[in-house]
């Protein structure tokens, strides 16, 4: 009976079949990895989508196409979910575009937004200078060149600084690179 379940161990890892639930931070991790070398453009133009589960062409996009790519493979649409969030209380979402209400093509694709939905869903970790309080698969929100918001995904792999790489794509694609802490930080998350 022994060698009967040894057997069954074998074929079931060999067949690429897992014993346990991969973690939803190495689901989110591999998701948005898989984007590298994919998306090869930065493209932050104004697309109306379908709804739900809308994207625009996979090989391009902003920051927060990584983000939504990458929790839509573990199961979660955030234009359906900051979309509805929106429509029940847009007076708390921030009015930098002059929106007089949500607008389901866009408002997911903006960093400011994900931030107050992530906020308010109870994703918030404590702000402080200890950098290792950062784990792999938490989002983070910073300012480029002080003005513009951006958003990364922490990697479970290190670069040559000791600390967790990001994904993302600030400019030229979807890529993993090691500026967790180039830029000044505006947000830290955990999905639950």
């Amino acid at each position: 009976m022994h060698s009967f379940f040894r057997t069954i161990l074998y074929l079931a890892l060999s067949c690429g079949v897992s014993l346990a639930e991969e973690a939803f931070p190495a689901k989110l991790i591999k998701a948005a990895r898989s984007q590298v070398g994919v998306t090869t453009s930065y493209d932050p133009e104004y697309v109306s989508l379908a709804y739900p589960m809308g994207d625009i062409p996979r090989e391009r996009g902003v920051c927060t196409d990584v983000v939504i790519r990458a929790l839509r493979e573990c199961g979660h649409d955030l234009q359906a979910l900051v979309h509805q969030d929106m429509k029940n209380n847009f007076a708390v979402y921030p009015k930098i575009w002059g929106l007089k209400g949500p607008d389901k093509n866009i408002d997911h694709r903006r960093v400011p937004n994900l931030m107050t939905y992530f906020k308010r869903q109870g994703f918030s970790q404590p702000a402080g200078e200890d950098k290792a309080r950062f784990q792999p698969g938490d989002l983070v929100t910073c300012l480029v060149a002080g003005k513009l918001p951006h958003i990364m995904i922490v990697s479970d792999k290190k670069g040559s600084s000791g600390h967790y790489m990001v994904l993302h794509n600030i400019g030229a694609g979807a890529k993993e690179e090691d500026c967790l802490f180039d830029y000044p930080h505006t947000g830290h998350y955990r999905w639950k």
